[in-house]
C-alpha cells in the first residue's frame, strides 16, 4: 500500500464558498482521514471576509489557526504552499486518490482543465486526473458563461465529477449551517466517508419508512 492513498486533497480557491470548506475540513478530520491541505491567496481574502478567520502564509501557523478555530485535533492536516514542489500530492507515485477543490473558482476551473499546473493545486487535480481517481470539483459561481459551462463538461468527460455548490432544501434547512451541510454531505458521499450531516432522501425525522 502506498503511503497517504486513502487521505484527501483539499484545495480552497478564490471563489465565494469558504463556510463550505471550513464545513468539509472539519469533517474530514473527525472522520479521521488525512487531509493535504493548499490554501490560495485569493482563498484567503475570502476566507477573512466570510468567516473572520485570517490565515497568513505559513503551513504551520495555517495548521494551528484551524485547530483552534475548528476545534478539532490537526494531526493529520497537512500543509503545503503552492510551490511546495515536493509535498507528495505533486506526484503520482504518493499522492491520495481523491481531491475535492472547495469552493473551485472559475479560474481554477479553467487551469485544470487546461492541464497548465502552475501550481500545486493545479498539479494536483492534474495528477488525480492522469491516475485515474478522484477529483471533485465545487464551482460557486452564477450565473455561468459558455466559457465556465465548457469547461466544466470538459472535465466531466475527462473523470472528474462537477459538484456545483447548490443546497437542496428538501431537508429543511433552519439554518445557513443546514445549507452548507448539504454540500458537504454531498462531498462526503462521493469520497466513500459516512455522514451525518443530513438525512439521506426517504429516511429523515419528518418521512415515515416501513
Amino acid at each position: 500500500m502506498k503511503p497517504y492513498r486513502d487521505d484527501v486533497t483539499l484545495a480552497v480557491t478564490g471563489a465565494s464558498g469558504a463556510p463550505y470548506a471550513l464545513s468539509l475540513i472539519k469533517a474530514l478530520l473527525e472522520a479521521d482521514r488525512g487531509v493535504h491541505l493548499m490554501i490560495s491567496d485569493a482563498a484567503r481574502v475570502v476566507l477573512a471576509t466570510e468567516s473572520e478567520l485570517q490565515l497568513p502564509a505559513a503551513p504551520k501557523t495555517i495548521k494551528e489557526k484551524l485547530s483552534h478555530f475548528l476545534q478539532v485535533p490537526t494531526e493529520k492536516l497537512y500543509v503545503y504552499t503552492k510551490d511546495n514542489w515536493m509535498s507528495p500530492v505533486a506526484s503520482g507515485s504518493s499522492s491520495p486518490r481523491s481531491m475535492v477543490v472547495c469552493p473551485c473558482s472559475t479560474g481554477t476551473l479553467a487551469a485544470i482543465r487546461s492541464g497548465t499546473s502552475d501550481n500545486l493545486i493545479e498539479r494536483a487535480a492534474d495528477v488525480v486526473l492522469k491516475e485515474r481517481g478522484k477529483l471533485i470539483l465545487v464551482p460557486r459561481e452564477t450565473p455561468f458563461s459558455t466559457i465556465h459551462l465548457e469547461n466544466c463538461y470538459q472535465l466531466s468527460l475527462a473523470g472528474a465529477v462537477i459538484l456545483p455548490a447548490m443546497p437542496g432544501f428538501y431537508h429543511n434547512p433552519q439554518s445557513v449551517d443546514d445549507l452548507i451541510h448539504f454540500v458537504v454531505a454531498r462531498i462526503l458521499e462521493q469520497l466513500g466517508i459516512s455522514q451525518s450531516l443530513i438525512a439521506p432522501w426517504g429516511y429523515s425525522q419528518n418521512t415515515n419508512v416501513s
